[in-house]
């Protein structure tokens, strides 16, 4: 089921993103009624899309405490390290303002500060993604966001799920709001009688909700526009066979687009991963949507040796790349292009995904070339800040003007002039 094949046929393996413009019509309609009709709109999709008719948008603080009633008390103790873990790594991340003097008395600088608001839409209905809550609002909340609204879709009965609420409740978000799909998204960026509008919107969603959230850029900000999930594993004849088979098949059961690979050395090792997989298959839950995966694109490449690996790996720009080689840490420093390295027989991608700290939301379909995973500083802005001497006003004024006059822009030249044309003496 996991076909070998060459580097050339790699290539042309990752699944292509679709710009459907059927989709895009509706979701444009879809936000147009949201910014037209506000909460009405919202109520009428919610009992259209998600069969619930909804008395109001807003989780109301008896839902959290019915929540916390339910919740398996083992699910809340994961939930509760899982959170300690990714604000210790995020803390990490934490960019401080700062300023610098210089002898000339010019002041130059840059301010950090924390985005206002921020939209966090959470999937939901049938599914139920905690993780998504800890993953796109420890950030934000690490970075100093003092608002946070977080939209999910509700179940038939009208609830959400309960580990979802918990997982918010826990980080102190209490703006949570009955409403997922595209009209969601338009409700974050424009806002309605409820709702108030956002700065930035992150999180997963279908690929309306990936969409909508294209449409409403520029409007506000957004994370990124994921696709299917990805591993690529690099592999030489030390590793595991069984345990490569059981990451692959990981990814594989996400969705019948994911993408899975194996990158290796050493071709008896190939052969058996082959074999692990076909055997591990027979006892998944989601067989049937990791069959797909494996037989759209999931495949195996024999490389020659380590070396046209990692140069595999690089082309292949991953959102997941799990390291299995001996000695990894001497080649970890080749690796250019990959969302989150894992390194070593005890670090599947699941780690990533729930417990370790490291952030899951990555960059997909080779993006990684040029974006990075979700980190404290998409809820940042940067400002720069210069206070210019009148030293240095004097000593380079005219080099500023004639750039200025070069560039057809009298007016900017002009304002500098006036400035050397004053008496003013420069401060000793």
């Amino acid at each position: 089921m996991l076909k070998m094949v060459t580097r050339s046929e790699l290539t042309c393996t990752q699944p292509a993103v679709s710009d459907n413009q059927e989709r895009r019509e509706t979701i444009l309609n879809i936000i147009e009624e949201v910014r037209r009709d506000g909460d009405a709109a919202l109520f009428r999709m919610t009992e259209k899309f998600d069969k619930v008719k909804l008395a109001q948008l807003l989780v109301q603080d008896e839902e959290i405490a019915e929540a916390y009633g339910s919740i398996d008390p083992e699910v809340l103790e994961a939930v509760r390290d899982a959170i300690r873990n990714i604000r210790d790594y995020h803390q990490r991340q934490v960019r401080q303002s700062w300023l610098t003097t210089q002898e000339s008395g010019t002041i130059l600088g840059q301010l950090v500060l924390p985005l206002d608001r921020v939209g966090l839409y959470v999937p939901g209905g049938t599914a139920a993604y905690p993780t998504s809550v800890l993953m796109n609002a420890i950030p934000a909340l690490v970075a100093g966001v003092k608002e946070i609204a977080m939209t999910t879709p509700p179940g038939k009965d009208g609830r959400l799920n309960p580990a979802v609420l918990v997982a918010a409740a826990e980080l102190g978000i209490r703006e949570i709001y009955k409403v997922g799909g595209a009209q969601a998204i338009a409700a974050l960026a424009y806002g309605t009688e409820t709702i108030r509008k956002v700065d930035k919107i992150t999180g997963p969603g279908n690929a309306f909700v990936a969409t909508a959230k294209r449409e409403v850029f520029g409007q506000v900000a957004i994370d990124m526009i994921a696709g299917p999930s990805e591993v690529v594993i690099l592999a030489d004849g030390t590793a595991n066979a069984a345990y490569i088979a059981a990451d692959l098949l990981a990814q594989a059961e996400h969705d019948p687009l994911a993408f899975v690979i194996l990158v290796t050395t050493s071709r008896e090792l190939a052969e058996e991963v082959q074999k692990q997989v076909e055997q591990q298959l027979e006892g998944l839950d989601r067989r049937g949507i990791a069959s797909q995966a494996l037989e759209n694109f999931g495949a195996i490449c024999v490389a020659a040796d380590l070396d046209e690996a990692i140069d595999i790996v690089n082309e292949m720009a991953t959102e997941h790349l799990e390291i299995q080689i001996q000695d990894p840490f001497a080649h970890l420093g080749k690796i250019r292009h990959a969302g989150a390295i894992f390194i070593g027989d005890d670090s599947p991608v699941a780690i990533g995904d729930y417990f370790v700290g490291t952030n899951h939301v990555l960059p997909t379909g080779r993006t990684a070339r040029f974006s990075s995973g979700l980190s404290v500083d998409d809820f940042v802005k940067k400002t720069s800040v210069a206070c210019y001497s009148r030293r240095d006003m004097l000593e380079n004024g005219r080099k500023i003007a004639a750039l200025a006059r070069y560039e057809g822009l009298q007016a900017h030249a002009r304002s500098v002039e006036l400035r050397l044309e004053s008496e003013r003496e420069p401060l000793e």
